[in-house]
């Protein structure tokens, strides 16, 4: 139980199995109408502060190159609006090259107005920080070069900046220390805005396919109510026939050729009675109505009893802690959070264990407590607590491990009230332990 199990789980879901099985969504996958706004904005902002700078201020710009470099983006933005819905997705290719067109057409302004003396060189960060929200990592890296490789280009080359009189002369330390605060600013941005939407994506990822685990739990437990309800209903008219197969057989004779079909009937009106009657106990094999309040324990063995391994045992016990405790056990609602994530926790311990695994139920008058056990290598000391994270596994020797089982049992138990801890088993035998604690236990009225 050194890690989550998801892959090998079949309860998770096919929400889960989608993730695990292509890794996480694609990156990308923007709105094209967002980037287009955005570059509408930066066109406005532009043209804005050209004209207060050429025509407010007095200061003399290129008003020729610098009024193309704008209309550039302006057409390019008017064509890539027009040629594609607003509604459209771009996927992580067309954003970088969206994103870099942005930075090579800001470097160009500020080439023809200053270099990086120019205060506005800062804005060379924005696609980077915009880059770092929405696109893969090989493609934020080629943005932060991109970027990278501008910001030297224009501390070496660059038109004089626009002023009265003769330009100002800033020292080269200056000048300098310009370049090198916004080349690591670049770095920062990149690495970590990406690492900030990378997390999300994974927690997101994640809450998906916990809640699709919930969902199929949900939709078994409401079609063991209506397996029960339809059992219910069948009873009486099936009851009937019985009865009238019996009078039948009593009023055929041995010899009537009719005979074999009546001593059909009947046996087949009893067989259909005794699967309604499994039905009624136990409507869908595993789950029943999922407002059942059952004993602890029970509802334990329900939840791992599809989580057998050859060569590993399985073994219960249960029983209260401390004197003056019921030693009836207490009862549970038997809900799919429940079973979903007792299911899981048993599932990852049989993946990990060497010969046994041990599900002890314990319950005092403040607490009842469920501990899974096995005996195989444990969690990893560096990741106890980080375990229960989505993505965050300490499977050994096997790629592509996403982390999710722990974490959707985590979720869902913690859903019900209970809180859920990881350590290890002390002693020679070693092993993970599980633990699942739920306050104020209720103990049925004898």
């Amino acid at each position: 139980m050194a890690g989550s199990n998801a892959a090998s789980t079949p309860a998770t879901g096919p929400i889960t199995q989608a993730v695990a099985g292509t890794g996480l969504p694609p990156r990308g996958g923007v709105r094209l109408r967002t980037l287009v706004l955005i570059r509408w904005a930066a066109v406005a902002g532009q043209l804005f502060t050209a004209a207060v700078v050429h025509w407010g201020l007095n200061f003399t710009l290129p008003v020729l190159a610098v009024g193309g470099a704008i209309a550039l983006s302006a057409l390019l933005n008017l064509t890539v609006s027009l040629g594609r819905p607003a509604s459209a997705r771009i996927d992580d290719r067309e954003a970088t090259i969206f994103l870099a067109f942005d930075i090579l057409q800001l470097a160009v302004l500020l080439y023809l107005t200053g270099g990086l003396i120019n205060p506005f060189s800062l804005l060379l960060l924005a696609p980077v920080a915009i880059g770092a929200t929405i696109l893969s990592l090989a493609s934020n890296v080629a943005l932060s070069l991109l970027t990278i490789i501008s910001i030297g280009l224009l501390g070496l080359f660059h038109q004089p900046l626009p002023w009265r009189g003769p330009p100002p002369e800033l020292p080269e330390i200056y000048q300098a220390g310009a370049w090198a605060g916004l080349t690591l600013t670049t770095l920062l941005v990149t690495l970590y805005g990406w690492r900030l939407a990378e997390e999300q994506r994974l927690m997101a990822a994640a809450l998906a396919a916990a809640q699709g685990a919930l969902e199929r739990e949900q939709r078994m437990s409401a079609l063991g109510a209506l397996a029960a309800a339809a059992a219910h209903e069948l009873g009486s008219p099936l009851s009937t026939i019985a009865v009238v197969a019996k009078e039948m057989l009593r009023e055929v004779e041995t010899d009537d050729p009719l005979r074999e079909d009546v001593e059909l009937l009947s046996s087949e009106s009893d067989r259909c009675r005794a699967i309604l009657a499994r039905l009624s106990v136990d409507p869908v094999g595993d789950v029943s109505d999922a407002y059942t309040l059952v004993p602890l324990p029970a509802l334990i063995e329900a939840a791992a009893q599809h989580s057998e391994r050859e060569g590993i045992a399985i073994t219960f016990k249960a029983g209260p802690v401390g004197e003056g405790v019921p030693t009836t056990a207490p009862i549970q609602v038997r809900s799919p959070e429940i079973t979903q994530g007792i299911g899981n926790i048993v599932q990852n311990a049989v993946s990990f264990a060497r010969h046994e695994v041990e599900i002890r139920t314990r319950w005092t008058a403040a607490w009842s407590e469920v501990e899974v056990s096995d005996d195989g290598p444990g969690f990893s000391e560096a990741l106890l607590d980080e375990l229960g994270t989505p993505f965050i596994s300490t499977r050994q020797g096997e790629e592509g491990h996403m982390g999710l089982g722990v974490f959707i049992a985590k979720t869902l138990l913690e859903r019900t009230g209970a809180t859920v801890t990881f350590g290890n088993r002390r002693g020679t035998t070693g092993g993970a332990l599980v633990s699942v604690r739920w306050p104020n236990p209720v103990f049925k009225a004898t």
